[in-house]
C-alpha cells in the first residue's frame, strides 16, 4: 500500500516540477530560444499546425530566432500566426526567411518578470504541498483501517516530507536560476 502511495507522491510532484519547468521555458528573457515559439499555431493545409511541423527554427545569434518555412508559401501565414500570438514581436522577412528580433528588456520588465517567476514558483510549492497531504491523508487512513502499523505510517510522514524537502530543494534551484538569467543584462 505505501510503495503505492510514494510512487503516486513522486508522479504528483514530478507533474508540478515540469509544470513549472515549462512555464519558465515560454518566459522571454531577453535571449532567444526555440520554445518561445512552442505555442504557435499555423494555419497551414487547412488545419492548425506548430510552427515547428511547418519551418526550421533556429537560433543564429542569441537576440534572434530565424524561420525558414519549407514551403515559401508559408510565410505570410506564418507571420500572422506571430503576430496573433501574443509574444510581442514583430516578424521580418525577406522572402525566404522570417527573423524574429529580440528586444533587450528594461530593468523595469527585467523585475516584473521576476515577481512573475516567483508566483509561478510558490504554486509550484503549492502542488508539491498538496501532494504531500494527499500522500499523509492516505497513509493516515491506512493506518486507520490496519493496513500499515503505527510505526510505519511515521516513517512513511517522514519519507513523504523529505521528498517535499527535496522538490521544494529543486524547485528553489530552478527559480534561482532563472532570477539569474532574467536579471543578466
Amino acid at each position: 500500500m505505501s510503495s503505492e502511495v510514494f510512487q503516486q507522491t513522486t508522479d504528483s510532484m514530478d507533474r508540478a516540477m515540469d509544470r513549472v519547468r515549462t512555464e519558465f521555458s515560454r518566459l522571454r528573457t531577453g535571449k532567444a530560444t526555440v520554445s518561445f515559439l512552442d505555442g504557435v499555431k499555423v494555419d497551414a493545409y487547412g488545419s492548425q499546425m506548430p510552427l515547428n511541423q511547418v519551418a526550421s527554427v533556429s537560433v543564429p545569434e542569441p537576440r534572434l530566432i530565424s524561420i525558414q518555412p519549407w514551403d515559401k508559401t508559408m510565410i505570410t501565414a506564418i507571420e500572422k500566426a506571430i503576430l496573433s500570438g501574443d509574444l510581442g514581436l514583430t516578424p521580418s522577412n525577406d522572402g525566404n526567411v522570417i527573423r524574429l528580433n529580440i528586444p533587450q528588456l528594461t530593468e523595469e520588465r527585467r523585475k516584473e518578470l521576476v515577481r512573475g517567476v516567483r508566483k509561478m514558483a510558490e504554486e509550484g510549492r503549492v502542488a508539491i504541498r498538496n501532494a504531500r497531504r494527499d500522500s499523509n491523508d492516505a497513509l493516515k487512513a491506512s493506518e486507520k483501517s490496519g493496513d500499515v502499523s503505527e510505526d510505519q505510517m511515521h516513517d512513511g510522514l517522514q519519507r513523504v516530507q523529505d521528498m517535499t524537502n527535496d522538490y521544494i530543494k529543486k524547485l528553489d534551484d530552478l527559480l534561482e536560476a532563472k532570477e539569474s538569467e532574467i536579471m543578466e543584462v
